[in-house]
C-alpha cells in the first residue's frame, strides 16, 4: 500500500508488491514487517491462519490513514489479488469471515461489505453451518437480541438470504436437516424479527412435529411468547399448542393483534379463548388469583385484567369472529344490566325518553330472562315509587317469593287497581310546551304515507323522482345500546313539499324475494340517491354541507364566529343542541323534539308520536333549505343557497377533472389531510397573536397541543378516555377552533361553524403540525410569545433549550 512516505520507502513497497517466486505468505510477511515494524512477528512462522490475523491487523491499522483510492492501480490490483487469495480461498473458516465483516462493519465500509459477505459465503465449505457459527459468535449479541435492524447479525442474515436467492445453484447443495438441532437452540435466543428468515433458511417446517412443539414450549418457558406465537403461526401449530399458555400472556402484555392473528383461522380456538375470558367475568371469580398465576411475567399491563376491560375485549372478538353470544353468558348479562342502567338514567335522571318509548326498550332488553327481570325490578327501586315497581313486577311476571316483602305486599293493590300496564299520558301543558319550544310539522298527519308494500312504491316514485325536485331524506334505526345485535335501517323518510313518505325498509326487503321485485326496490333507491337532477337534503350523514351554514356574528373581543339564536341573543338553555337539531334551532328558531329519537324503530305498528317525529326529521330540512334560499344575507351567505350549492358542484367537478389529469392536487383541508408546511400558501385571514388564538385539541393530537401551548396559544387538550364529541362542546362553549385528524374530523366539523375545524396529518411530527396550524390561521409568533403561557405538568419546563434551539425564522415570523 502507498502511504505518505518518502520516495525510498515507496520504492521499497512497490518492490515488495511485485509477484515473487516464493509463497504468497512469505511475500505478505515482508509487507507486514515493513508497515507494522520489524519487531512485530519476525520470530513467527506464518501459516494461513496467521496471515489472516495479520491481514485484519494490517487493514485495521492502515485504513485509519488511506483508502483503496490512494493506491496505485498496479499495486491495488496486486494487493487485491493477495487479499482475495488469502481471505476468500475455499474452505474459509466462518470465524475468520466474521472477523473480516466485523472490521468492515466497525470501519463503516458500507461499499465493501456486500461484496466481502458474498465472496465469504461462497468460500465456506458448508454455508448454512458457517452462518450458524457466525451467528453464535457474533460480537454485537446485545444489539442482536434486542432486534435492532442495524446490528451486524441482522445484516449478515439479510445478505445471506439475498445471496441464496441470487444464486440458484447454491440452494441445491444446502442440506439444512442435519443442522436443525442447533437451529432450534439458536431460535430460542433470536429476536422475533429474525425468526421468519431463519426458520425458512433451515426449513424448520420440515422437522418432526415433536421437535417443533418442543421449540415452542422452550420459547414459552423463557417468556418469549411473541416469538412462540409467530413461530406457531408460521408452522401452523396452533391446534397442537396450549392456547392459554401462549395467548393469555400476550393479552396481558396488550398484544391483542397478535392474539387475533393466532386464532384467526381456528374457530375452535376462538370459542375456547372467549369462554375462558367470559369465565373470568363472573362475579365469583377473584381477579387477584389470576394475577398471582401470571405475576412472574414481564411487561404486564394489569389494567387489562379487570371485568370491564375483559368484557369489552370479549365483545370485540365476538363481533370480529361472528361468535354466538350464547357462548359468553356472563359478558352478555353484564352488557344487558349496563343497558338497563343506561335506560333508567335516560328516563329518570336525564328525562329525555317518553314512558312508552322507555317501556318498549325495557321489555326488549329483559326479554324472557327471569334473572334479568328480577335485576331490573331491583334497580328500579332506586328511581321511582313502590307502586310503579310493583306494577312492573306484575307486568314482567316476577315470582312473588323472589321479591322483597315491601314490594310483594303491594302486588295485590296494584293488580286490583289495574296499574300493571298503565302508561302515563302527556298532559295538556306538556303538549302546549312542546308546540311552543319545538319545531312542529307544518303539514297535516293525513299527508304522511306509510309504505310497507312494493306496490305502493309506484305512487311514491311518481312524486319523488321528478327532475329539478327537492326532497328531504332521513333514516331511523333501532338503537343497540351496546347490545350484541347489529343495527339496520328500519325506516327511510322522504319529504316533499306536500307530503312525507315513510318506507318500511325491512318489510319491503322481505317482499323483494323474486329478482323482479328486488330490481324494482333497488332501482327506486339507486335513482333517488344518484340522480343529479334531484336536490337531496340529507341529515343522516356526518359531512352535510348545510350544517356548516349557521347564523353567525362577530365577537368583538376574539374576532371569531359563534352560534347565536335567531333573535341575536345567546341561548341560555342548559340543554346543548347538536347536529340537525342545532341547525334547525339556528335557522328556524326552534329545535327538534328528540324524545322519540331512541325509539324501537323495528316494532310495528309505529306509535303516532314516532310517525310524527320521523316525518318532522325529514321535512324540517325543506324548511331550512327554503329559509337559506330566501334570506342568504341573514345567514352569512354572499349568494343564495342554490347558487352556493351550484358553485360547490362546479368546484367539485373541476377538482375531479384536475385530479384525473394530474395537473394539480386537491386542497389538503378538503380531504382531511395536510400538506408539508413548506407547500402551504399564506392564509388570507387577518393576522392573530397567540393570545388571541384559542383551540381545543383532540386526544390524538396531544403532542401538538403541548407544542402550541409552548408558543403561547390558549390550548385545551382532551384526555385519552374523552369522547371526540367533547371537542365540539368545548369549541362552542369557549369559542375555540377544533384541531383533529382522521375520521372524527367529519363528525366534528358538522357541529361547528364553517372553518372552525381543521384536520391534520397524524403521521407528521408535532412541529410540522404546529407550523401547519399557525400558517393556516395566520397566527404571528414572536420570541416573546415562546413559553409565555404556563405549562401544565411536572416536566413542562424540562428541555427548554431543546425547544428554543428548534425555533426557526420563517417568512419573517417565528415558528417552532
Amino acid at each position: 500500500m502507498l502511504l505518505e512516505t518518502t520516495n525510498c520507502q515507496e520504492t521499497k513497497l512497490e518492490e515488495l508488491l511485485r509477484p515473487s517466486s516464493g509463497p504468497e505468505e512469505a511475500n505478505f510477511k515482508k509487507l507486514l514487517l515493513i508497515q507494522l515494524g520489524p519487531t512485530k512477528g519476525h520470530e513467527h512462522k506464518f501459516n494461513a491462519a496467521d496471515c489472516m490475523q495479520w491481514i485484519l491487523m494490517f487493514y485495521s491499522f492502515v485504513s485509519e490513514f488511506v483508502t483503496f483510492k490512494q493506491i496505485k492501480l498496479e499495486n491495488h490490483c496486486q494487493f487485491a489479488f493477495l487479499w482475495q487469495s488469502i481471505c476468500f480461498s475455499p474452505g474459509l473458516d466462518p470465524l475468520h469471515l466474521l472477523d473480516i465483516l466485523q472490521v468492515l462493519w466497525t470501519k463503516k465500509e458500507i461499499h465493501e461489505l456486500p461484496e466481502a459477505a458474498r465472496r465469504g459465503f461462497a468460500s465456506l465449505t458448508d454455508p448454512l453451518e458457517g452462518l450458524l457459527v457466525m451467528l453464535e459468535n457474533c460480537h454485537d449479541w446485545r444489539n442482536w437480541r434486542k432486534g435492532k435492524p442495524q446490528s451486524l447479525a441482522h445484516y449478515i442474515i439479510d445478505q445471506f438470504c439475498n445471496w441464496i436467492k441470487d444464486d440458484g445453484r447454491v440452494q441445491q447443495i444446502l442440506k439444512p436437516a442435519k443442522l436443525q438441532a442447533r437451529v432450534f437452540s439458536l431460535l430460542t435466543e433470536v429476536p422475533a424479527n429474525m425468526l421468519d428468515q431463519l426458520a425458512s433458511l433451515y426449513e424448520v417446517d420440515k422437522a418432526d412435529k415433536s421437535s417443533q412443539l418442543g421449540l415452542i414450549n422452550n420459547l414459552c418457558i423463557k417468556g418469549k411468547y411473541k416469538e412462540a406465537a409467530l413461530l406457531s403461526i408460521k408452522l401452523d401449530l396452533q391446534p397442537e399448542v396450549d392456547m392459554e399458555q401462549v395467548c393469555i400472556p400476550l393479552l396481558l402484555q396488550d398484544k391483542v393483534n397478535l392474539v387475533e392473528a393466532y386464532i384467526a383461522d381456528y374457530p375452535g380456538l376462538q370459542c375456547d379463548l372467549l369462554q375462558l375470558l367470559d369465565s373470568w367475568c363472573q362475579l365469583t371469580v377473584n381477579i387477584a388469583d389470576i394475577q398471582r398465576r401470571y405475576g412472574k411475567l414481564s411487561h404486564l399491563r394489569w389494567n387489562k385484567l379487570n371485568r370491564k376491560a375483559l368484557s369489552k375485549l370479549v365483545i370485540r372478538l365476538m363481533e370480529l369472529y361472528d361468535i354466538n353470544p350464547e357462548l359468553c353468558p356472563n359478558v352478555v348479562n353484564q352488557r344487558q344490566v349496563a343497558t338497563i342502567k343506561y335506560l333508567l338514567y335516560k328516563r329518570f335522571i336525564e328525562r329525555s325518553m317518553s314512558e312508552e318509548n322507555w317501556s318498549e326498550h325495557i321489555e326488549a332488553v329483559v326479554g324472557y330472562n327471569p334473572q334479568l327481570r328480577l335485576q331490573f325490578v331491583t334497580l328500579l327501586e332506586r328511581h321511582t315509587d313502590m307502586d310503579t315497581v310493583a306494577s312492573w313486577a306484575l307486568r314482567l311476571s316476577v315470582p312473588r317469593e323472589k321479591l322483597p316483602y315491601y314490594i310483594a305486599e303491594r302486588l295485590e293493590k296494584v293488580k286490583t287497581m289495574g296499574l300493571e300496564n298503565r302508561c302515563a299520558e302527556e298532559s295538556t301543558e306538556e303538549i302546549q310546551n312542546k308546540k311552543k319550544f319545538y319545531y312542529q310539522l307544518p303539514i297535516p298527519t293525513e299527508c304522511i304515507h306509510f309504505l310497507d308494500h312494493l306496490d305502493q312504491l309506484k305512487h311514491c316514485a311518481a312524486r319523488v323522482l321528478q327532475a329539478g325536485g327537492v326532497v328531504g331524506i332521513d333514516m331511523e334505526w333501532r338503537p343497540t345500546f351496546g347490545m350484541l345485535t347489529r343495527s339496520r335501517v328500519s325506516l327511510i323518510q322522504i319529504a316533499t313539499k306536500n307530503c312525507v313518505y315513510l318506507l318500511d325498509l325491512p318489510q319491503l326487503v322481505n317482499q323483494s324475494e323474486s329478482e323482479c321485485r328486488r330490481a324494482e326496490l333497488t332501482y327506486f333507491i339507486q335513482t333517488l340517491f344518484t340522480d343529479q337532477t334531484i336536490t337531496k337534503l340529507e341529515s343522516f350523514l356526518n359531512d352535510v354541507q348545510l350544517q356548516k351554514v349557521p347564523i353567525r356574528r362577530r365577537d368583538r373581543n376574539r374576532g371569531v364566529e359563534v352560534l347565536v339564536s335567531e333573535d341575536g341573543v345567546d341561548s341560555g338553555n342548559s340543554h346543548v343542541e347538536k347536529g340537525l337539531s342545532l341547525l334547525v334551532q339556528s335557522v328556524l328558531g326552534k329545535s327538534l323534539d328528540k324524545t322519540e329519537q331512541l325509539s324501537n324503530w323495528e316494532r310495528r305498528p309505529l306509535r303516532p308520536q314516532q310517525i310524527i317525529y320521523a316525518a318532522s326529521d325529514a321535512y324540517c330540512l325543506l324548511d331550512v333549505y327554503d329559509s337559506l334560499c330566501r334570506e342568504p344575507q341573514r345567514f352569512g351567505l354572499s349568494c343564495s343557497l342554490e347558487e352556493f350549492l351550484m358553485l360547490k358542484v362546479e368546484k367539485k367537478a373541476r377538482g375531479l377533472k384536475q385530479k384525473k389529469n394530474k395537473s394539480s392536487p386537491t386542497h389538503p383541508f378538503q380531504c382531511g389531510q395536510t400538506m408539508q408546511p413548506t407547500l402551504l400558501k399564506a392564509s388570507s385571514s387577518p393576522p392573530l397573536s397567540p393570545s388571541e388564538f384559542s383551540v381545543v385539541c383532540d386526544n390524538m393530537l396531544q403532542g401538538l397541543g403541548r407544542y402550541l401551548r409552548c408558543l403561547g396559544v390558549d390550548v385545551k387538550i382532551l384526555e385519552n378516555d374523552d369522547d371526540h364529541r367533547k371537542a365540539a362542546e368545548i369549541a362552542r362553549k369557549d369559542n375555540r377552533f377544533i384541531l383533529t385528524c382522521g375520521l372524527p374530523y367529519h363528525a366534528l366539523r358538522s357541529q361547528v361553524a364553517e372553518g372552525r375545524c381543521l384536520s391534520l396529518n397524524c403521521s407528521e411530527k408535532a412541529k410540522d403540525q404546529a407550523i401547519t396550524v399557525l400558517k393556516h390561521f395566520n397566527v404571528q409568533i414572536t420570541p416573546t410569545d415562546i413559553f409565555s403561557r404556563c405549562q401544565v405538568g411536572k416536566n413542562a419546563w424540562c428541555g427548554l433549550g431543546k425547544w428554543l434551539d428548534s425555533a426557526v425564522l420563517y417568512t419573517g415570523e417565528w415558528f417552532l
